[in-house]
Parts: structure tokens; C-alpha cells; sequence
């Protein structure tokens, strides 16, 4: 793509505020575990004294705990922001990528369809061209119920869409744009406003009663030929290959109520069989990728969680503005956006808004040499995301077109690459697309594209781009940390591990930054031992720690009584 008048940036990257001032801070921080270190090295009791291995066990505590201590300084030395230029993307406006979005669902039960079903039109109604534009609702369920969610929000947006491009409304997801109680515009605004959430209850209400029942109604059924596919459905493990093209974004009746164009949108249930293990959301996210290939093929990726709605319109064309940028655009693979949630307990009781993570970390690991990739709210580069490797000719390729055919067509070609056989002996899983075999595929996802030469951004915007649930129990906290720590843990000790995997890859510094998150569950033994084995021992009247000189003991007492 060309540029008139010479080079003009998309983004700009910033270095974080009183970095100097923190650089300062963290440098005295390991001067001063240097110096606890040769204290406990020279002042080891000697053999026979009490309190011996005791005393090296905490040596051996704090080098752990000060090695740890020391990744995450190195994390956050180079903390850096980005910025976009949205309104510099209207040169670049006939040259717009196309855009396909997966939308991931696996139970009914868990996941309610009326979640789904607003998931779905937050991203329709994105302030994008709508042709360049595909919706793809993955159901590892394999629910009828899921099934009508999409057929509902087909209906919906037709409706939906014009209203919210009409009074530039935000959020777009229905339910959280009328959980905000917005306050209309005029009287004409006030209007339109109490017939799109009639309409919105009305569907809202049919969704839920189907749920609780458990089944679609046969009055129903027989309204879309797309139902007769459950007529061979045997069980959620055990179906055949299921891909529906809900709306033709192609087709001149797949329109809104004002004539304007509306999104693809296309349901698919990939085949499983109990003789083939399916790889759950990444297998999944492999499938979508190979079935969006035979019907729109856009070149940009995005995926959501079906409970995580997106928040801002503008999500795509901030994303882009990394994507199209001429100078440094290219090498990038994926975008990532922080992920915010807006079921917090008031005092954020379990720590799950992942607040340092997402404001602190992420933006230190961008700086160390690029965000890692971390499930939902991720924009891809196609090709990046296909396994290819990056050279400095990508970018004078060209341009990739859309799929050509009938609707029947593209859903059988779309079919035979959903099943279930369909990646024995290929790299899917391997080489290409989402990586199989680790609990915590997202992560060496990214760090595999990085090693094939591409580079990440995290963009973290004043308005969230993507808003979902957080859990909310001790129950679900200590489960989502348990299988975070074990799958972290897990990489360090495969063949992903950073340090060998990517070695001559990605930078030494980037590599440790990311055994900052694959060693943190180790954090957890030298922590205990830490908390219980001096308490221990200063019953029996051993310390392990420097004992205060007098006179201290006497300043710092003179110091409280007057405080």
C-alpha cells in the first residue's frame, strides 16, 4: 500500500513515565538482596550449632525468591505504551483487510445462549465495512439451543446495527448497553431507544424460556431448514460436521431494515468422535481457522470468548493501525488488548481484575520484545497465526481475495475440513494454528510465532476493548490459578521452555521475562518454608534472622512513643 507525501505513522510507542526513577529503585533493590545474600553465605551457623539447616534453608529460600524477584524487575524496566492515529487509516480505506471473528462456546448450560447472542452483536456492529466483515460462532457444544442464539442474533441485528451506527451508541453489546441506563439524545432518539430494547426483551425472553425447556419448539424448528441437522445428532462427543451460513454477507437480501449491509455471520460445530480426542478450545480455534479459509478467508483475525463482549466499536481500526502501518506494520503477528471485567466484588476480594498484570506487566513484556498472546480479545495476522514464518519480502505479496461460490458450496468445502479426522498427520496443533499438548495453549502459541521472527504489540486504550466475567468464588479463583500455575509450570519443563525454545530466536532478556510468569508457581515452597520454619524455631528461642543492636531497639522505641 502506498502512502502520498512521504511516510506517516499509524502509532507511536512511548517509554512509561519516571522510568529513570523506577530503574534507580530496582537497581538498590538488588544491590540490597546482594548484600542479604553474602550476609547469610558468611553467617551460616556451624555444624552441630541449632538452627543450622534451618538457617540454609532460608538461604536457599531467599536466592529462589530473589531470583524471581529479580524477573520481574527485569519485566518491568522497559515499560512502554501505545498510541494510535485512527483518523490517519481514512487513506488506507479502500485497502481495508478483511476481518473474520471467532466467537468460542462449548456448554449451553455454562455458557447461556442469551451471552452468546450478545457476544455476537457487539462485534457485527463494529464501525467497520460491513462486506469486509465475518462472524464465526464456534459451538464445541454442538447445541441446537446455541444454534438458534445466532439465528436470533441474525434477526436482532437488523434492528440492532442501524441503531447503534445512528447514535454512535457504546457498548454494543445489548444487554450491557441497557444495563448503562442511557440517556437518550432527543425525543426522536428517546423513541427509537424504547423500541430496540422492546425488541430486545421480546428476544431476550424467547432465548431464556428455550433454555429452561431444554429444547427449540417445534413452531420453531420448522422455520429453518438448518435444524434438520440435529436430526443425526447423537451426542455432544459423538456428530457429524455442522457449518451453517446464517447471513450471506455476499447476498443482497442479507440486509438491515434501512438497506444497509449486514456482517457475515456463520455457525459451525466442528465433527467429533469419542475414538478422537478434540483438543478443546484449541482444536477449536483450528478449525475456525481452516473453515473461515473456505468462505471469507479475511486476512485479519480476531477471537473472543463467548462471556467476553466487545466494549469499544473502534477495536478493529485501533488493531489495524498496527497492522497497516508501512514502516513497522509487516513483522507484526498479533495485537493483543488487555481483558476487563465487570463483575468485580467491591473490594476486589480474590485479586481477579488482573490489575498489575494488565496495567504493569504486559507492558514491561511489550518492551522486553512483545506481548505473549493470552486467549480472547487477540487480533491475528492470518498467515502469522498459519504457521508461516516471517521474511522481509511478506509484505509485497498479494493481496488475498475473497472465496468464490454458492452458499451450499462453501459450507461443504467448510464441512470437510471440520472433521474430525481431518488433521491426523499434518502440523495442526504443531507447526500451525493454536499448539496442542499444553494446558496453557495461547501462551506458547505466541512465544511460537515470535520464534519464526514476527513481533507482538499489547495495546492497552483509555476505553477497554473488551469486557468479560471474572470468577467470582474462592472455588473458581483457585481453580483458574491451579490450572495457570500447572500449565506455566508445564512449559518450563517441555521442549517450549523459553530459554531452549527460544534460544537465537527472541532476545535473552525477552526470554526471561517470560519464565517470570512459567517459574511463579515454584514461588510457592520457598514461601511457606519462609512463613512457618522461623515462626517454628522462635518458640524455641533460635533466630534466624539478625538480631537488632541495643541502642536501635531503643531509637526506634523513642521514635513510636512519639509518633
Amino acid at each position: 500500500m502506498g502512502s502520498e507525501g512521504g511516510y506517516v505513522p499509524l502509532f507511536e510507542t512511548k517509554t512509561a513515565k519516571l522510568a529513570v526513577f523506577y530503574r534507580a529503585v530496582a537497581t538498590s533493590m538488588l544491590a540490597s538482596m546482594c548484600l542479604m545474600w553474602v550476609y547469610r553465605a558468611t553467617h551460616i551457623p556451624p555444624p552441630g550449632q541449632p538452627g543450622r539447616w534451618a538457617w540454609i534453608g532460608l538461604f536457599a529460600a531467599e536466592l529462589w525468591l530473589g531470583f524471581h524477584c529479580l524477573l520481574s524487575l527485569l519485566l518491568r524496566w522497559n515499560v512502554i505504551y501505545r498510541y494510535t492515529f485512527k483518523d490517519r487509516l481514512s487513506r488506507y480505506e479502500k485497502d481495508l483487510p478483511g476481518v473474520d471473528i471467532f466467537v468460542c462456546t462449548a456448554d449451553p448450560t455454562l455458557e447461556p445462549p442469551i451471552i452468546v447472542t450478545n457476544t455476537i452483536l457487539a462485534v457485527m456492529a463494529y464501525e467497520y465495512p460491513t462486506e469486509k466483515l465475518s462472524v464465526y460462532l464456534s459451538d464445541d457444544g454442538g447445541s441446537d439451543l446455541t444454534f438458534n442464539a445466532a439465528l436470533e442474533a441474525a434477526e436482532f441485528s437488523k434492528y440492532w446495527l442501524p441503531y447503534c451506527k445512528k447514535y454512535k451508541v457504546e457498548p454494543r453489546s445489548p444487554v450491557a448497553y441497557f444495563r448503562s441506563r442511557p440517556k437518550p439524545l432527543d425525543s426522536d432518539h428517546a423513541s427509537s431507544l424504547v423500541s430496540i430494547k422492546k425488541l430486545y426483551e421480546e428476544m431476550e425472553k424467547r432465548i431464556e424460556t428455550q433454555t429452561k425447556l431444554g429444547r427449540i419448539p417445534d413452531h420453531v424448528r420448522e422455520k429453518h431448514t438448518g435444524f434438520s441437522k440435529w436430526d443425526t445428532y447423537k451426542a455432544q462427543n459423538d456428530h457429524d460436521a455442522i457449518v451453517q451460513i446464517v447471513v450471506d454477507g455476499r447476498s443482497s437480501y442479507a440486509k438491515d431494515n434501512e438497506g444497509s449491509r449486514l456482517p457475515t455471520l456463520v455457525y459451525m460445530a466442528r465433527e467429533k468422535r469419542p475414538q478422537h480426542f478434540h483438543h478443546f478450545k484449541a482444536g477449536s480455534m483450528n478449525a475456525l481457522i481452516r473453515v473461515s479459509s473456505k468462505i471469507s478467508n479475511g486476512e485479519i483475525l480476531l477471537n473472543v470468548d463467548c462471556d467476553m463482549y466487545s466494549n469499544n466499536s473502534q477495536a478493529v481500526r485501533d488493531a489495524l493501525c498496527f497492522f497497516m502501518d508501512e514502516k513497522n506494520g509487516q513483522q507484526i503477528a498479533f495485537v493483543q488488548f488487555p481483558q476487563r471485567f465487570d463483575n468485580l466484588t467491591p473490594n476486589e476480594l480474590y485479586g481477579t481484575s488482573l490489575r498489575v498484570p494488565t496495567e504493569v506487566e504486559l507492558h514491561g513484556l511489550d518492551g522486553c520484545g512483545g506481548s505473549n498472546y493470552i486467549g480472547s480479545g487477540c487480533f491475528h495476522r492470518r498467515d502469522a497465526l498459519s504457521g508461516m514464518k516471517y521474511n522481509k519480502d511478506y509484505g509485497k505479496k498479494a493481496k488475498k481475495v475473497r472465496i468464490e461460490g454458492s452458499v451450499q458450496d462453501l459450507e461443504e468445502n467448510a464441512k470437510a475440513v471440520a472433521s474430525s479426522t481431518f488433521e491426523l498427520r499434518t502440523q495442526w496443533g504443531k507447526e500451525m494454528g493454536v499448539k496442542y499438548g499444553i494446558a496453557v495453549e495461547d501462551f506458547v502459541t505466541g512465544l511460537g510465532i515470535q520464534c519464526k521472527g514476527w513481533k507482538s504489540v499489547y495495546f492497552n486504550p483509555e476505553r477497554a476493548g473488551f469486557i468479560g466475567l471474572a470468577p467470582t468464588t474462592l472455588a473458581q479463583v483457585l481453580n483458574q490459578q491451579k490450572r495457570w500455575g500447572e500449565g506455566n509450570l508445564q512449559i518450563i519443563l517441555s521442549r517450549y521452555c523459553p530459554l531452549v525454545f527460544g534460544h537465537n530466536k527472541i532476545s535473552l532478556v525477552h526470554q526471561l521475562a517470560y519464565c517470570h510468569y512459567n517459574l511463579r508457581a515454584l514461588n510457592s515452597l520457598p514461601t511457606v518454608y519462609y512463613c512457618t520454619i522461623p515462626a517454628l524455631y522462635l518458640v524455641k528461642g533460635i533466630p534466624l534472622f539478625p538480631q537488632v543492636k541495643v541502642k536501635l531497639e531503643r531509637f526506634l522505641s523513642l521514635v513510636y512513643w512519639r509518633i
